[in-house]
């Protein structure tokens, strides 16, 4: 038996791993034919963003503005919507924040809706709505201001301006800090002094009319707006300016007054006129 004894103990050995090794087989097969997780890709996150924002609108139509904002919010995270999208978002985030008397997070998303896409515009039927209709327009004015602005002091870093032009130029980084009566004293100083080209007039008249509305000193402001008419008489304000709530009804008043004395002008000018001759037969 005991010449045995060492052929039988390998044989148990080999048995003991065979039978280690069979029963490794299923488990190592079921690893292997498990399926893998599925990928994430690029085109299932924009169309995710695209249902949140269509979901969005929809709460927002249903009155949700809760979680109107949360899905809204969601679908710009991704940031895989479009500009004209993500604009459209921000557009609805504006509206459910200023109905729920949110201001300042409305204006916020005005601003982004025009920083993102520059032909970003409300139609006019939403324009009109008396909570967020006066907000959109005052960020829309505070923009073309402060683009206009930056165009003059690019101008101002590649040319040297004269004194009236310099006084102009201050005004308006005066006006776009909100400092009103400071930026009128400028413009007047810079008219006074002579600014040379009449878009210069125009322009200093016109952002004094501005800061007299601004400061609800309506009578002075109609009249600037009047006198803009001798120097220029085809004046008129941008779509985005006329739309300004401080100063719409004033500068249509001031608009109407001076086109109907141009108008008055011109038929007593021809009233002065001696008649023509008639033509001999």
């Amino acid at each position: 038996m005991s010449a045995h004894t060492p052929f039988m103990r390998y044989t148990a050995i080999a048995a003991t791993l065979l039978a280690a090794a069979c029963a490794e087989m299923p488990r190592l097969g079921g690893e292997a034919n498990k399926p893998a997780a599925p990928q994430i890709t690029e085109s299932m996150l924009r169309d995710r963003a695209q249902q949140q924002l269509a979901d969005g609108v929809k709460q927002y139509d249903a009155g949700d503005y809760d979680n109107a904002v949360k899905n809204l919010t969601s679908s710009l995270e991704h940031g895989l919507l479009s500009k004209a999208e993500q604009a459209r978002a921000r557009k609805y985030l504006a509206f459910s924040h200023c109905v729920s008397g949110r201001e300042i997070l409305c204006r916020d998303e005005f601003r982004k809706a025009f920083e993102i896409y520059p032909d970003f515009s409300l139609t006019a039927a939403e324009d009109g709505h008396p909570i967020w209709g006066p907000v959109y327009r005052g960020v829309r004015t505070q923009l073309v201001a402060e683009r206009e602005a930056a165009a003059a002091r690019k101008t101002s870093a590649f040319t040297t301006l004269g004194k009236a032009e310099q006084m102009l130029a201050d005004g308006m980084v005066k006006y776009d800090a909100g400092e009103y009566p400071a930026a009128q004293a400028l413009y007047q100083s810079a008219l006074k002094e002579g600014l040379k080209s009449k878009e210069d007039q125009v322009r200093a008249m016109k952002y004094i009319a501005f800061t007299l509305c601004l400061t609800e000193k309506f009578g002075p402001c109609r009249a600037e707006f009047v006198k803009i008419y001798d120097v220029d008489p085809k004046f008129d304000l941008t779509p985005a300016e006329a739309g300004h709530p401080s100063w719409t009804r004033t500068f249509a008043s001031a608009k109407a007054q001076a086109l109907k004395a141009q108008r008055d002008k011109e038929a007593q000018k021809k009233g002065s006129q001696p008649p023509t001759a008639g033509v001999k037969q």
